[in-house]
């Protein structure tokens, strides 16, 4: 059983390895095509918007409680390689680049809350560890796209960072096709359920899990996307020749380790003082970001690998909440809507960002995304949630 939760693991860093491509690439696609540098906003909104459908179809279908799981993540992952491969197309008009991210991001649905639905359905106690380095995955495969172009740029061209991931998530999808089957604890939905939406929301400790959850999305996927730019224009204010791509991936890519040993914190304790604790130090962060983005090239480095562990840390707590206090036939669509909601949230504020990017200096960007955790830490004040 172990062995098959380390496998969805490695399926789940090399499918989501394709999240962040186009972000990895983004500086070559500007040169190639004359984009312009709102085109992030619009290229990270695209994915995020897919998924979002994505998330919606497969919850409002119940397709990961009435099917496979094994199957669907299979498929989902071999359909988003598709998509994500076809951004090497020459020749290519920047509303088509939006289009391939979009439905790239569909199929993701396919492949990360239904993911995690595998692993629920294989453990139910202990959950925040496995959680915790499933999630730990999705970092990895966030921060992989930028190691590829940082250790081959200058010797590939761009395209091969497309063509790299695109092939490992299709050995994601068989791996879990051939060696992963469903999970002893799966309880099939046996046909469409639309309120099945609405049901877990009534309930009180998965109303307040799914909150948290909402506030840290606020904060992570801007802080992800606009990491680069924060390197760059520390980079380029300080002379310093150090590459954006790999420092990218190492940033983004420390927060792996956070998410393995906040399931294991947890267990010791509690899961809402370790998700909140997260939460608070991130909140901190975009507090304190206006001291170090301007400021010295190391000691900004080392403030972002610390924000970079406290902002993914919380986010298996919260995962592990929602498929807690859920109803057990229902535990994928609860996942998936909950997800759905989630990356809704980061559209806005990413977009926000990008908008407020016009107007204010970089320095004090990221203030804006303090909202987040603190709506977090509020919305978990109050009433007592029964997995604590």
């Amino acid at each position: 059983m172990k062995r098959n939760i380390y496998l969805v693991i490695l399926a789940q860093f090399l499918c989501t390895s394709l999240w962040f491509a186009g972000n990895a690439v983004l500086p070559d696609l500007i040169i190639a095509y004359n984009f312009n540098s709102a085109f992030l906003a619009h290229l990270t909104s695209a994915v995020q918007f897919g998924f979002i459908a994505g998330t919606l179809v497969f919850a409002l279908l119940g397709i990961s409680d009435r099917f496979s799981p094994s199957l669907v993540f299979s498929v989902s992952a071999l359909f988003a390689a598709v998509f994500n491969l076809a951004m090497a197309i020459s020749n290519l008009q920047d509303y088509s680049f939006l289009i391939f991210r979009f439905f790239t991001g569909f199929f993701l649905a396919g492949i990360y809350p239904v993911g995690m639905k595998i692993v629920a359905d294989y453990e139910e106690k202990g959950l925040g560890k496995s959680l915790g380095f499933l999630v730990g995955a999705l970092v990895l495969g966030t921060a992989f796209p930028h190691l590829l172009k940082g250790l081959f740029n200058g010797v590939l061209n761009w395209e091969y960072v497309i063509y790299g991931t695109s092939i490992l998530t299709v050995l994601g999808g068989l791996l879990i096709a051939f060696f992963v089957p469903d999970g002893p604890f799966r309880k099939a939905g046996s046909k469409i359920k639309l309120k099945a939406i609405f049901t877990s929301f009534k309930t009180i400790e998965f109303r307040k899990a799914a909150l948290g959850y909402f506030g840290h999305m606020w904060e992570l996927y801007a802080f992800w996307a606009f990491l680069p730019l924060i390197l760059s224009t520390n980079f380029k204010l300080n002379q310093s020749v150090l590459n954006v791509s790999i420092l990218s991936a190492i940033i983004i890519g420390s927060g792996f380790l956070a998410c393995g040993f906040s399931g294991i914190i947890s267990q010791r304790l509690g899961v809402k003082f370790t998700a909140k604790s997260a939460l608070f130090l991130s909140g901190i962060c975009c507090l304190l970001s206006p001291l170090f983005i301007l400021g010295n090239s190391i000691l900004l480095l080392m403030f972002l690998v610390f924000w970079a562990i406290v902002v993914i840390a919380d986010s298996p707590l919260f995962s592990t909440l929602v498929a807690q206090n859920c109803p057990p036939q229902n535990k994928g669509t609860s996942l998936t809507i909950v997800n759905c909601i989630g990356f809704s949230i980061t559209i806005f504020s990413i977009q926000l960002m990008q908008m407020l990017s016009g107007f204010l200096s970089i320095q004090y960007l990221f203030l804006v995304l303090a909202v987040g955790p603190i709506f977090g830490l509020l919305s978990l004040k109050d009433k007592k949630m029964s997995t604590f």
